[in-house]
């Protein structure tokens, strides 16, 4: 969740782009993360568009996202956010196999499997 504190000496579209740029590094926001559209960004936050704008145009030029026309603007993925994304996945996967009762051998030869078929 985007937050804007306006007490603080940073402006406003500085603090979109510091929490979407600590976001995707962290992996909070992956890689194809969708983020919301501008206008809708700005009335949850009580700021005008255009600070929402100018945030995603600078994070873009950036590369901290990227604005595929009208289906929106995504986060692009670092190696870092990726390898993070996939421990997470890896985790779930884990726990549900856990759930099921089935072992390491059988999680190996499952995930097998399924890369097989891709």
């Amino acid at each position: 969740m985007l937050t804007v504190d306006p007490s603080l000496p940073v402006p406003p579209f500085e603090q979109i782009k510091q929490q979407i740029t600590v976001a995707r590094d962290t992996g909070e926001f992956p890689a194809n993360h969708r983020l919301p559209p501008v206008r809708h960004l700005a009335a949850e936050l009580g700021i005008a568009p255009n600070t929402v704008a100018r945030a995603y145009r600078e994070l873009e030029a950036s590369g901290v996202i990227e604005t595929r026309g009208r289906a929106g603007s995504f986060v692009t993925g670092t190696a870092e956010s990726a390898e993070k994304a996939g421990a997470a996945a890896a985790r779930e996967y884990r726990d549900a196999l856990l759930r099921l009762n089935l072992g390491p051998q059988d999680a190996l030869r499952l995930l097998r499997a399924v890369l097989a078929e891709a």
